[in-house]
Order: C-alpha cells, then structure tokens, then sequence
C-alpha cells in the first residue's frame, strides 16, 4: 500500500503541470486537447508494441474500453477552457470537486449504500469551493466550466475502476485516447465554426510543450492511476489528487504572477480542500491499521 500511495502522489505531481501547460500552449482549448489525446495514442501504441501486450480484444471489450475516452476527452476540454477563460489557479481548484461528485455519483452507479464519511468530507471540498467562488466574479464563467469538468472526471474515475480489474492499464489508455481523439475529430468542423481559432498548427514551443503533456503528464499518468485504482478506491484517488492545485498554483505564481489575482478568500477556500485531503489521509492510515489488526 505505501507503494501504492507514492505512485498515486507522482502522478498528483505530474498533474500539477496540466494546468501549467493549459496556459503556455496558445491553442484553444479543443485543439489543445485534440493534439493531446492524439499525442498520447500514437506513444501509447509505441508502448504497447515494445511490451508486447495483448491488444487482440473483440469490439465488445474495445468499446467497453474505450468509451471512457470520451469522458476524459471532454474533461479536458471543459477543463482547459476553464483555465483559458479564468486562470490556471481557478481551474486546478474547480477540480477539487470531483471527490464531492465522485462521492454522490459512485454509490448510484455501483448500487452501494453511501459512506457518510465520504460525503462529509466532499462537503468540507465543496466549502472551500464556495468561499473561492465569491472572490471575483469575473472568474465565474472558467468556474463553471471547471464544475462541468470535474463531473466528467468523476464519471472517468468510477468506470475506470471496473476498467482496471479487467484489462491492462497501457492497452486500456490506448484505446481511451484512440476513441478520444476520433470524437473529437468527429466534433472538431462544429466546434470551429461556432469557436473559430487564430491557429490550428501549433507552432514549434507548441508542439514540445504537447510532447511533454501527452507523454508525462497524460500516458505516464494515467496509466499509473489506473495501476493505483486496482488498489484503492475512486474516492480516495479524487480526494487525493485535491492536492494538485497546490502544485498548479506554485507553479502559477513562480510563471505567471498569478498571485496578483488571487485574495484572502480564494487562499482560505484552498486551506480548507487542503484539510480535507489531510483528514481522509488520516482516516486511510486508521482503517489500515484496524485491518492490519
């Protein structure tokens, strides 16, 4: 388990940079996230060819797979939305509340009775939501979206968790990016017309910065949460990664000066998903124990 644990905080860690990279890359964020999962399909099948996994499954298990895709597809691109029309702080901590959503939607979908821990401590989440929402109204709409982002995160998180039981992590990531990015294709003539963008191509710094969200940030990272999830619960994974606007915003302040938009009420918003993450930590370490025991 603690194994486990330090995988689950490096890929916290590379999804700190997610946001980061949503602010350097000058695409819109549909084109972003279309070179993303593309990015991230053709590494996946260089992976998956050099490890010599098994990827012969029926269409069945193919879409069953890959449907998940679209979820996390259109996470990203509500998410990076979120950034573009706000900033990077107010995106990453929008995401916080997939553990609130998680906690309410994984009982419905499982048919499991609801954890009342579970649902306390996605509340304490959704106070430090509310207090960062009243801080500037002109960040509302990048709020919203970033709502609309977690709840698709969420529904991402609990299908993988069947997912990860089944299948192999890299081949099952593979053909996630593979449906993801051919829906976005599909979507992308409609998405312009009505979003037009300056640039389709990204330029030279564009296309090194994609290299490094879709092989770190996107192939190493999902394939360790899905190692992660055959452990612990979709839960506990959100939760955790509540911790990833700490390393966002840092990060934010240290590129973009982003502290100059920020105030006592977003700080104190933040402080209290941080408790959260601390308190579910806590009461993770004590059910080991007692089993342990």
């Amino acid at each position: 388990m603690k194994k486990t644990f330090v995988l689950l905080h490096i890929a916290v860690v590379l999804a700190g940079f997610t946001g980061v990279f949503g602010k350097l890359i000058s695409l819109n964020e549909y084109l972003l996230t279309w070179y993303r999962t593309l990015f991230s399909f053709l590494f996946l099948v260089v992976i998956v060819w050099i490890q010599r996994a098994q990827f012969n499954h029926s269409r069945a298990n193919i879409w069953e797979m890959g449907k998940a895709g679209l979820l996390i597809a259109f996470h990203w691109v509500f998410f990076y939305a979120s950034i573009k029309y706000s900033n990077v702080s107010v995106g990453v901590v929008c995401y916080c509340l997939t553990s609130f959503f998680t906690a309410f939607l994984a009982p419905l979908i499982n048919r499991k009775p609801f954890n009342i821990t579970e649902l306390l401590l996605s509340t304490l989440t959704l106070a430090g939501i509310g207090l960062i929402f009243h801080f500037d109204t002109s960040f509302r709409t990048g709020i919203v979206l970033g709502v609309i982002s977690s709840f698709l995160a969420s529904l991402y998180t609990i299908f993988n968790e069947r997912l990860v039981k089944k299948y192999d992590a890299t081949v099952m990531n593979m053909y996630q990016m593979l449906t993801g990015s051919a829906a976005l294709t599909i979507v992308l003539p409609v998405y312009l017309y009505f979003f037009p963008s300056k640039t389709i191509l990204p330029g030279t710094l564009d296309i090194f910065y994609l290299l490094i969200l879709a092989l770190f940030c996107t192939v190493g990272l999902y394939v360790m949460v899905a190692e992660v999830l055959k452990k612990i619960s979709a839960f506990t994974v959100n939760l955790t990664f509540n911790l990833e606007p700490v390393y966002s915003i840092l990060l934010a302040m240290i590129l973009f000066n982003e502290s100059r938009q920020l105030n006592v009420s977003f700080y104190a918003g933040l402080l209290v998903i941080i408790v959260s993450v601390i308190l579910q930590a806590g009461l993770s370490r004590r059910k080991r124990i007692e089993a342990d025991l």
